[in-house]
């Protein structure tokens, strides 16, 4: 079972966009049982990307680095 960390759970971003990431992984899990390797493999990169982007950007160095994680979270999107 996948859990969410509790320092984050409060974060309505990092929230949604985990509940998205354990949709997809369920997903991909299903295209793997029926043998759609290759999308089932794009499908996890990119969809799991997306939170990672966004948790990056809650660590961002600035005000302004936050502001560019988050938009290379959106292009994934």
């Amino acid at each position: 079972m996948i859990t969410f960390n509790e320092r984050y759970k409060n974060n309505l971003i990092l929230i949604k966009t985990f509940e998205f990431a354990k949709k997809i992984i369920e997903y991909a899990e299903l295209l793997n049982t029926k043998r759609r390797f290759v999308l089932s493999n794009q499908l996890l990169r990119t969809g799991t990307s997306i939170g990672a982007n966004v948790k990056e950007a809650q660590n961002g160095e600035s005000k302004k680095d936050f502001i560019h994680k988050m938009k290379i979270a959106i292009k994934e999107g």
